[in-house]
């Protein structure tokens, strides 16, 4: 013979009041979301999704860096690349100052005096493109943080040891200095520019034509160093290109993942407040007839 279980006003009382804060907790909870616009406020929510969450968050601020590193590049590369399709420019009229200075019969001591004060002029305006500055440091002098790569008189005074790197991507540096001598030839070597320029002004001067010939050869493989780097320096800024790109895909593709993991769907959270709602002033409802005041609670 079985016994029922003895249930009791007070065991009535303290399981109904049990589940009418249990229905409170949940509205609370559906409040806190829809206030919020995030289904995940604290561990306890979704162990899995909060570590989850955080991994993705981790690898948003990452790519992000990669794309502010690639801004930075795009600057230093941008700055070295004009400056050097602007050098090309200058450096073919040097050229064809020294071939005009070679022509014999069409030309007289003062027209190449004249000419090497021109190249004179052309030199400085090289010097400056050499010293052109990114953020305050040029992008000719390697990782030098002094004011200039090279001083007046054509010597390099940069860096050439350490050289500026940004990452940007995994497992991915792109360089983005480059030191003077790498663009402009060794110091000492014969076929630096600026050496080279200062040997054509002064065969210019002294209208010999021989040496205004070594010193076109000379400048002709100068030429070619400074196309080269143009080149190279074009190259670094696509490969730049592409990685920003990636970044940016990358960058969107998690931040989705992390939506779907962190953020609420407005419209169902609406919907599941309301329904909430609903059962609480049901259950209280049902509580307040179950539940009946007696004397001796108002005497209490």
């Amino acid at each position: 013979m079985s016994m029922s279980p003895r249930v009791t006003e007070n065991s009535v009382r303290t399981r109904m009041m049990g589940n009418l804060q249990r229905s409170l907790g949940r509205t609370h909870t559906s409040m806190e979301q829809i206030s919020s616009g995030k289904q995940l406020h604290r561990p306890s929510d979704s162990p899995t999704g909060a570590v989850t969450a955080l991994q993705l968050r981790g690898e948003v601020r990452a790519n992000q860096k990669y794309s502010l590193n690639a801004d930075d590049a795009f600057g230093r590369l941008g700055m070295m690349q004009d400056n050097l399709q602007s050098m090309t420019g200058l450096m073919s009229r040097v050229r064809d100052l020294a071939l005009e200075g070679t022509s014999t019969g069409g030309t007289s001591p003062d027209a190449n005096a004249a000419r090497a004060a021109e190249l004179d002029q052309i030199k400085g305006t090289l010097l400056q493109m050499a010293n052109s500055k990114y953020l305050d440091r040029p992008v000719f002098g390697g990782a030098t943080m002094g004011a200039e790569a090279y001083d007046p008189s054509g010597t390099y005074v940069g860096e050439t040891t350490v050289q500026t790197l940004r990452a940007v991507g995994p497992n991915a540096k792109v360089r983005v200095d480059l030191g003077g001598p790498e663009v402009f030839g060794a110091e000492g070597s014969p076929t630096q520019l600026f050496a080279v320029l200062d040997e054509i002004s002064t065969a210019l001067r002294a209208n010999d034509h021989t040496a205004i010939t070594a010193g076109l050869n000379n400048l002709d493989q100068a030429s070619d160093l400074v196309k080269s780097t143009l080149s190279e320096v074009g190259a670094r800024y696509n490969r730049v290109t592409q990685m920003k790109q990636s970044a940016e895909d990358r960058l969107m593709s998690v931040s989705s993942q992390l939506s779907d993991i962190e953020d609420i769907d407005l419209p169902k959270a609406i919907m599941d407040l309301q329904l909430q709602q609903n059962s609480y002033q049901a259950a209280l409802a049902a509580t307040a007839k179950v539940i009946q005041p007696s004397l001796i609670d108002f005497l209490r």
